[in-house]
């Protein structure tokens, strides 16, 4: 019993010793290595899908509005979560001997990728110009609707695809970020079940797009 009060007693007397020893959170500038940023990102994707998007809406380029969250950290490691959207009307078109021909029939489609992805901000510590690339996985809802569908003409489906990007952050404030970047994406088998998709074999709904953010946070 004497001896478990003389260590009781000599862990207690350590215990300011240890406290003063202990480094204090206080003394360093950055005690904390994790920042939250949320974002705006406007797109303009060129979808590999060619064919099918001129027949549709005109052209193979068209736009993407969202946003999501940055966690950073300062030896630059980072993750992305965003969701953006895509939806407008064009027209129903079919495909002979390798001519589009549109049908005059309203189609709506819609597009929202929710993407996950991880990557590196070189000089996040210190530079104001800071290059990044990052590569992720999303999964990627699509949906086409008409007011004049015939059975089996709606579709409304989803899958998962793969993206790399790469690009660089221009700090303009201590809160407040400038990003534009290049992504390339690539969602197989969502597309090439029916309609000018199929005509034409395309599968992929992914593409090359430029992206611009607007960054909030450090």
């Amino acid at each position: 019993m004497k001896t478990i009060a003389a260590c009781l007693l000599a862990v207690l007397s350590a215990v300011p010793v240890a406290a003063q020893s202990q480094p204090d959170p206080a003394a360093f500038s950055e005690p904390y290595d994790v920042s939250f940023r949320g974002f705006f990102v406007a797109t303009e994707q060129s979808f590999a899908a060619k064919t099918t998007f001129d027949a549709a809406f005109g052209k193979s380029t068209q736009p993407f509005f969202g946003g999501g969250v940055q966690i950073t950290s300062l030896s630059g490691f980072y993750i992305e979560f965003g969701v953006t959207r895509f939806k407008k009307t064009g027209q129903r078109a079919f495909v002979s001997n390798g001519q589009t021909f549109p049908l005059g029939i309203p189609l709506t489609a819609t597009i929202t990728p929710i993407e996950f992805s991880a990557g590196w901000r070189f000089g996040a510590r210190s530079w104001k110009v800071i290059p990044y690339a990052a590569g992720g996985i999303g999964r990627y809802n699509y949906k086409e609707e008409s007011d004049f569908s015939a059975a089996g003409d709606t579709v409304d489906t989803h899958g998962v695809g793969y993206l790399v990007n790469g690009g660089v952050e221009f700090r303009v404030h201590k809160w407040i970020g400038l990003s534009v970047d290049a992504q390339y994406t690539h969602v197989p088998d969502i597309l090439g079940q029916g309609g000018v998709s199929k005509d034409a074999g395309e599968t992929d709904l992914g593409g090359i797009a430029a992206r611009f953010k607007v960054i909030v946070g450090r």
